[in-house]
């Protein structure tokens, strides 16, 4: 005779509950620095007991990985449907990569806050060193095969002039996270007022012409970001 039964998990319910931990942990980075947390605080921000979290994770280190896992996958969710779509030129779609993220970030809450600074340099500060580490590999990893194909239509439209598709996707690859880094300095920069606008813009505009010299196609053919956008990081 059977005793009882199995327990049936509901799949909505356990991912929905394991959801909770990373966006707990997500917060609590964002405000402190990953260094700084500690798994008690995840269960206290979430309201639940060291037994349902460590039903998910194993480790802190486990949810760090959960926690890296879902920020690339929002902000390649942004950017996969561009180098997917037939209608756009591969210079387009080049285009959509470098900005989407970019507009993305800039439709997020915390990036709306006045407290925006704050967040900046907790986010990218000595205490959130192995997060942004993590997030720039797992980042790479989704967007140079990405790079590839788009590089691989330009190539193949003419549009491009290149040796090798996959050498030059991860020098692009390279560069967009590269550019990344140089803009978060300059928004510091820009907020304590110790460079121009002027100096912005001309940064933005080397990058520009790198990507130009890269990709063989004319000058003055990779546009700038746009304007309301340099002006709402910079402005």
């Amino acid at each position: 005779m059977i005793s009882g039964m199995a327990r049936t998990v509901d799949p909505k319910a356990h991912a929905a509950r394991r959801d909770a931990f990373v966006d707990a942990a997500i917060r609590l980075i964002q405000a402190r620095g990953y260094e700084q947390l500690s798994v008690q605080d995840v269960i206290e921000e979430v309201g639940a007991s060291r037994g349902a979290f460590f039903h998910y994770f194993d480790s802190k280190s486990a949810l760090l990985a959960a926690v890296v896992d879902r920020m690339v996958e929002v902000a390649m969710s942004q950017v996969t449907p561009i180098a997917a779509d037939p209608r756009l030129t591969a210079l387009e779609k080049l285009q959509g990569l470098f900005d989407g993220i970019a507009q993305w970030k800039r439709a997020q809450p915390e990036f709306q806050s006045a407290a925006v600074e704050e967040f900046v340099r907790t986010w990218h500060s000595d205490e959130n060193t192995v997060v942004v580490a993590r997030v720039r590999e797992a980042t790479a990893t989704r967007l140079t095969p990405l790079l590839v194909d788009i590089l691989h239509q330009g190539a193949a439209d003419g549009s491009f002039s290149l040796t090798s598709p996959e050498s030059t996707a991860n020098v692009l690859t390279s560069l967009m996270l590269g550019l990344n880094d140089v803009a978060i300095r300059l928004f510091l920069a820009r907020r304590k007022d110790t460079v121009t606008l002027d100096t912005v813009m001309s940064t933005l505009a080397s990058y520009a012409e790198a990507v130009e010299r890269i990709l063989g196609i004319p000058p003055m053919s990779w546009p700038i970001h746009d304007e309301a956008t340099v002006r709402f990081w910079f402005g």
